[in-house]
């Protein structure tokens, strides 16, 4: 019922909030282009376009969290998103050194065992290469947006995720769901098909950082929502190589202190128009 309902909702928040579909933007607000490629790692990102969106899980979504309340978002507006995991070598471009575990997994694998802070000097480093200040971090209301794709499932994919579309701990699946393999590390980003919206790996590899501070979602419906203004860890999206299938969810939160870094958490930078 609460599919119907907050479908039906959403369509018609989204038909009469102007200016919330990318295509009718005020002019000026509209990127020149759906995509573009950093000039310093070559990374990849895609326009993901505003609009509203059910974010959270319903009440009957298996392994559900008590932190996942499920409530009324409107992103009002495009932003940029990397479509892979920001990699080893993309890290060394901009940092020299390569923090990784699994650095013979290569240049193509995801960077890992980094803090939230040394990714805000990344992130700074970057910026300062390019001339620009449009890198940064999803919040977290965006990174839930890009990795449903459209979508209300517990994954892009549908119900279930299978070893075939994501890297996470098989041996684990949602319930009713086949088993799969488990890798037991990362493997290179873009590896498996990519959701609607062209991103890959928003379930499993890497737990990735986004910008907010961990903290209860609102009670009610919010626009362009960016989290607490404080707290004590920072939030991280989309589970890992190690995850069972149930932490690799469109909806599960997971969250550390800013300083600490492991080798299941990396990465994806936004960009603003």
């Amino acid at each position: 019922m609460w599919k119907a309902a907050g479908l039906f909702f959403l369509a018609a928040l989204f038909c009469a909030t102007p200016g919330l579909a990318g295509q009718d933007l005020p002019k000026g607000n509209i990127p020149d282009s759906r995509e573009f490629l950093s000039p310093v790692t070559g990374a990849k990102f895609a326009l993901i376009p505003a609009g509203p969106f059910m974010m959270g899980a319903p009440s009957g979504e298996p392994q559900r969290h008590k932190d996942e309340t499920l409530h009324t978002v409107i992103l009002s507006r495009p932003f940029y998103l990397q479509t892979t995991e920001v990699t080893q070598g993309q890290w060394k471009r901009v940092m020299g050194k390569n923090p990784s575990r699994f650095n013979r997994c290569g240049d193509d694998c995801p960077v890992e065992t980094v803090s939230w802070n040394e990714v805000q000097a990344f992130i700074r480093t970057l910026n300062k290469m390019e001339g620009t200040d449009r890198y940064r971090l999803p919040t977290e209301a965006e990174w839930e947006y890009a990795a449903r794709s459209g979508t209300d499932t517990p994954f892009h994919t549908g119900r279930c995720l299978s070893t075939d579309q994501a890297n996470f701990n098989g041996g684990h699946p949602l319930r009713s769901c086949p088993k799969g393999t488990y890798r037991r590390q990362t493997v290179r980003v873009g590896s498996f098909p990519p959701n609607a919206w062209g991103l890959h790996d928003m379930h499993g590899n890497v737990w990735e950082w986004v910008q907010d501070w961990y903290g209860d979602y609102p009670s009610g419906g919010v626009t362009d929502p960016a989290g607490p203004p404080s707290g004590k860890y920072r939030t991280l999206r989309g589970g890992s190589w190690g995850s069972n299938a149930g932490y690799c969810r469109s909806a599960v939160r997971f969250f550390y202190p800013p300083d600490f870094s492991y080798r299941y958490l990396g990465f994806r930078l936004a960009a603003t128009p």
